[in-house]
């Protein structure tokens, strides 16, 4: 009796002790709240068309898709060879200026992108928006591609090589191109708020809600609030580990984080998308007919508010907010590249959004259609009979459960593989934004990957829900300013697209020997 006493009381005890950080969160969250929804009213105005709210903030990043293919005459669907090349590392040398190869500048920029959103974020979209969103999220993710062209071959014509042979590249040293006809003090201004905002986002959304999700899906997966990760401190101890395996990898800066992104995304591809290919060949019966669902629901959809329209504004939001094409975090990656032509990483670049959305997203569309579970079905209802929108990843993990009951813990897997590697690369991106902001220097990185390490911690044991808005919000404010400034200097990437076929026609730009090539 006097133990289990003593137990009790302990318990309350350690209860106590951690009921502080809720009411800190809460205190954080309703003094917040205001804000976020001020800045997300302004951000995401969406406006009502054809009876379905469309965010003009999404309309911006396809139509400039739509603009930038055009001009390009549809670059990407016209140089897959070329970006294959380039991956392999066919025209760029070891002793080229840049930190890191073709492939790992890839790896690094897909690792930033793919994430919770490939996995719930589609299974909402195919939810409210029925099979055919999965045509327009194709649609989109394809026209997207040619925006990372643009994007990543300014990133690496205006780049800095710094002495120690680092680099700082992407929209930090664009847009002060683009915008010096407006004056310094306006091109100044608008680097400010591009560096302000995507520091904001990659502390919060590219940290602490990785994080956090993480956590959230490694105590689901071993017990709930009952299991090994539902003790009190648990979250904590949790976040300590893991803010030590990020630290322990981005301390080595850009080049050690493309070592392990090059690695870690084949393995994050081949086990998300070979569980996808169980499920589906496990229901080949299904195919031709889910195939056919998405085509007739992208153009004449039953149960979707707005009809095709609705359909296709799902679509398209789901690819835009999933590949951040125009956004401008990907050129600070690419940027790093080993490479003498610019558009050559463009080239690379444009792969990005195909690999996200078009392959990923695509594949877990296909995959919930297919398997077309009771859950998708009974939620499809609710929704068309204007209730709320589901847990995508519920959605999402009950479709692979048709074939695969041990799902869940694939997932969690999944999961934590990609908050993993979207951590490390958002840690690049947002430690650029700081050393634009506050200097580059050893201390102020050092300093900077010290904090970083601890919005991981914090990220892991609070949920701040408004400011995680505020700092979605903040990622569309660098899509403004950066896509502002990509069609400025469109002329620009022309002129690198000219040289460089120039160069390949002339013989001036010739494969590199094997021996002598920039491939590890």
């Amino acid at each position: 009796m006097k133990s289990e006493a003593a137990d009790t009381v302990a318990a309350e005890g350690t209860q106590q002790e951690w009921e502080w950080l809720a009411t800190i969160e809460d205190a954080i969250n309703s003094t917040f709240d205001p804000i976020a929804d001020a800045v997300a009213s302004v951000i995401f105005y969406a406006p009502t068309i054809g009876g379905v709210t469309f965010p003009l903030i999404v309309l911006w990043l396809v139509v400039a898709a739509i603009v930038f293919t055009i001009y390009f005459k549809g670059i990407q669907f016209r140089s897959w060879r070329t970006s294959m090349d380039l991956v392999r590392g066919k025209f760029s040398r070891a002793s080229d200026p840049g930190e890191v190869t073709h492939f790992q500048a890839l790896s690094s920029a897909v690792s930033g992108t793919v994430g919770l959103g490939n996995i719930a974020g589609v299974g909402a979209a195919v939810t409210l928006g029925g099979p055919g969103a999965t045509f327009w999220m194709i649609i989109a993710g394809l026209f997207g591609m040619c925006t990372k062209f643009v994007e990543c071959t300014l990133g690496v014509k205006y780049r800095e090589v710094h002495e120690d042979g680092s680099v700082t590249g992407g929209p930090f040293r664009y847009l002060p191109v683009a915008f010096e006809r407006f004056g310094s003090g306006v091109s100044r201004a608008l680097t400010i708020i591009f560096a302000v905002a995507l520091f904001l986002f990659g502390a919060v959304g590219g940290n602490m809600f990785q994080a956090n999700q993480t956590f959230a899906q490694a105590q689901e997966v071993t017990g709930g609030e009952d299991g090994f990760l539902g003790s009190s401190g648990s979250a904590l101890i949790f976040g300590i580990v893991l803010a030590m395996l990020v630290g322990a990898v981005i301390i080595g800066g850009i080049t050690s984080i493309a070592r392990v992104t090059s690695r870690l995304v084949p393995v994050m591809a081949i086990l998300y998308l070979g569980t996808c290919l169980l499920v589906i060949l496990g229901n080949i019966p299904n195919i031709p007919g889910a195939i056919g669902t998405i085509i007739t629901g992208a153009f004449n959809p039953e149960g979707v508010a707005g009809g095709a329209l609705g359909v296709l504004i799902i679509g398209f939001q789901r690819a835009a907010f999933s590949n951040e094409a125009g956004v401008g975090s990907a050129p600070i990656a690419h940027s790093a590249v080993k490479t003498k032509h610019p558009v050559s990483e463009g080239f690379v670049a444009l792969l990005e959004p195909f690999i996200d959305t078009v392959v990923i997203c695509t594949m877990t569309a296909l995959t919930i259609v297919i398997a077309d579970s009771a859950y998708y079905s009974e939620q499809r209802e609710i929704v068309a009979g204007g209730g709320p929108t589901p847990d995508g990843v519920v959605v999402t993990s009950r479709a692979f459960e048709t074939f695969l009951p041990q799902f869940p813990v694939i997932l969690a897997i999944a999961v934590a593989l990609f908050a993993f590697s979207t951590l490390i690369t958002w840690s690049y991106y947002t430690m650029k934004a700081w050393t634009e902001l506050f200097g580059r220097s050893k201390r102020s990185e050092a300093t900077f990957k010290i904090v970083f390490c601890l919005f991981t911690v914090v990220g892991s044991v609070m949920t701040f829900t408004s400011v995680l808005t505020f700092a979605d919000s903040m990622l569309f404010v660098c899509a403004i300013v950066n896509l502002l400034a990509c069609y400025i200097l469109l002329p620009k990437v022309r002129e690198e697209l000219r040289s460089f076929r120039e160069g390949r026609r002339t013989g001036a730009i010739k494969e590199v020997p094997v021996e002598e090539r920039a491939t590890t």
